[in-house]
């Protein structure tokens, strides 16, 4: 099969744009704001197309007609339970220039990520107000909360995750399967806690046989390089974590039993590989892993996605006519109203 091709905005250190790539998907653009960000995703990717520079003067109408799937991690403030929850009347709100880019480059589907706190009911004529928008635009759409964990990533992370896809297509879709055993803090990072000849780190990995708390990148005002909140660093704490700050190298020979994870661990945690390199000192760098989407969870969306567009293509080419959608795909046709929240 062809690869598909993607636009993302607010892309960050790359980890929805590698989820996605490691899905089958080529970035025509990836719009970025933070200058270190996009240093990030330059190193690793130099062929990649970074745009540096605020969403808001950014224009897709040159991508029209070329565009498979339109994503973004659009900023969560707005929606957080640790902001105001202040949803459109705050400027950070990036949905609306979402909208605006989706319209200008008419994808096939559409991919969008926030927190979790976007489906409280306080936001939910908001919801309804996108999904009217898509639907008007030619998407049947649908919400959901995923968990980083049920995809191979060692920690919790639940997101709230809009899949909009034209109505031909959205009939094939199915929301990605969560894997059948979760991946522990310590089978993920033994490894990395061995490698300096800490002698503790096998007994360390079977302390830490759990899923860690969700990784807090902060904001530029906000946050440091640490684990998060105090309800956080306890929780690091029962996996025999310290999450006061991060350390600069692992644990050496002789050292305590409740180690620091260092940026390359807190990476490893995200669901990024190792050798995913992240620009600037300890605690930007650590600010944009925080911050990432987890490759592993973009790239099961990124199947699911791709797998609905193909399957159609199939399925269109195995009927003369089309006419009859029972006869393509059987009765999972009715697949719900267009304003489902799942």
């Amino acid at each position: 099969m062809p690869t598909l091709t993607s636009i993302e905005i607010c892309a960050g250190a790359g980890g929805q744009a590698l989820g996605l790539e490691q899905a089958g998907f080529s970035h025509l653009a990836l719009v970025e704001y933070e200058r270190l960000a996009c240093q990030t995703l330059r190193h690793n990717r130099p062929h990649w197309a970074v745009v540096e520079g605020d969403v808001r003067a950014f224009s897709a109408h040159q991508f029209r007609g070329r565009v498979d799937l339109f994503s973004g991690g659009v900023p969560c403030p707005p929606f957080s339970i640790a902001g105001k929850q202040m949803g459109h009347a705050d400027e950070r709100d990036l949905f609306p220039e979402a909208l605006r880019l989706i319209g200008e480059c008419d994808p096939q589907a559409v991919m969008l990520e926030n927190v979790r706190g976007l489906l409280s009911p306080k936001f939910a004529l908001y919801r309804q107000a996108i999904q009217q928008e898509l639907a008007e635009m030619g998407y049947w759409s649908s919400w959901r909360v995923l968990n980083a964990s049920d995809y191979g990533v060692p920690q919790l992370r639940p997101r709230a995750i809009l899949v909009g896809l034209k109505r031909v297509y959205m009939p094939f879709f199915e929301w990605p399967i969560p894997v059948a055993t979760p991946v522990t803090v310590g089978n993920a990072l033994v490894r990395q806690m061995g490698a300096a000849g800490w002698e503790l780190a096998h007994d360390w990995q079977q302390r830490a046989n759990g899923i860690g708390p969700t990784l807090v990148g902060g904001s530029k005002k906000h946050g440091g390089a640490d684990l998060g909140p105090t309800r956080a660093r306890q929780g690091w704490a029962t996996l025999g974590v310290d999450g006061g700050g991060l350390a600069n190298q692992p644990p050496q020979p002789g050292d305590g039993p409740t180690p620091r994870l260092t940026i390359q661990m807190a990476a490893l945690i995200q669901g990024f590989p190792d050798v995913w390199h992240f620009i600037g000192k300890k605690t930007p760098a650590y600010r944009q892993i925080g911050n990432a989407f987890p490759p592993p969870v973009a790239k099961a969306l990124g199947e699911s996605i791709k797998g609905a567009i193909e399957e159609y293509k199939r399925a269109i080419s195995q009927t003369d006519t089309c006419k009859n959608w029972q006869e393509v795909r059987g009765p999972r046709l009715n697949y719900g109203p267009i304003f489902s929240q799942e």
